[in-house]
């Protein structure tokens, strides 16, 4: 007896589990793998064209489907988020100016050195700032300058640009559209702290972070945005 055919609404049902039973996005080439053992082969565009049935589905539900980064995810609906929260106990960590400050210059000038962004800055980068940014995974070690001393080059990575719901790094919001660093913080969903770091966080510090001028960061980003622009790092 020769096995049935898979049809396109089977197709369409097991993608959906799928997105479902993980939690992380899955590459197109991930979806299509579950596919390997049909007697007749599933063409990979059938899958995408699944997955865009999917998306319109839920485009007036609680959750979507969207593409980052690393592939496909459901996820919940910014305008139903203070409801789901409401379910978990664990908050949501706040995040300081500085941190985001010394993020928006990896995400808009990478690969940049630590020295570079204090240069920007002009204070110090707490070690914990470049420490939480790697644990996030949002920053990675991407080589080493060549200078005396060799110091680490920052980039992005697949993780950051997942959580900020980014395909690509050049689909960051053009710096002419960024007012100021609350802006970025509220499109992101990110809750910045409003009082300074505590006396751990900045004990290495030479200045306080409250006296950083955002005027002038503002500035050294819109100066570089052709180097924004012809970023081309490599994400694994």
């Amino acid at each position: 007896m020769t096995p049935e055919k898979i049809t396109k609404d089977q197709i369409k049902k097991i993608v959906e589990a799928a997105l479902m039973a993980v939690d992380k996005p899955l590459a197109l080439a991930q979806l299509h793998a579950l596919f390997a053992n049909e007697e007749e082969p599933v063409e990979r565009a059938l899958v995408k064209e699944m997955l865009t049935e999917l998306q319109g589905e839920y485009e007036d539900r609680g959750v979507s489907i969207v593409e980052v980064a690393s592939g496909y995810r459901v996820q919940i609906d910014q305008e139903v988020s203070p409801w789901i929260s409401l379910l978990f106990e664990e908050r949501a960590p706040k995040y300081t100016r500085a941190l985001l400050e010394t993020l928006a210059l990896v995400a808009y000038r990478q690969p940049i050195t630590r020295s570079e962004i204090e240069e920007v800055r002009g204070v110090s980068v707490s070690t914990n700032i470049i420490k939480t940014l790697l644990e996030r995974e949002w920053v990675r070690v991407v080589g080493h300058k060549e200078v005396p001393g060799r110091p680490a080059m920052y980039a992005t990575t697949k993780e950051f640009l997942d959580y900020f719901n980014l395909r690509r790094i050049d689909e960051l919001p053009p710096l002419s559209e960024l007012k100021d660093l609350d802006s970025i913080a509220k499109d992101a969903g990110l809750p910045v702290e409003p009082v300074q770091e505590t006396a751990a966080d900045s004990s290495e510090d030479e200045e306080s972070d409250d006296d950083v001028n955002e005027e002038l960061i503002s500035k050294e980003l819109s100066d570089d945005a052709d180097h924004h622009d012809a970023v081309n790092v490599v994400l694994h």
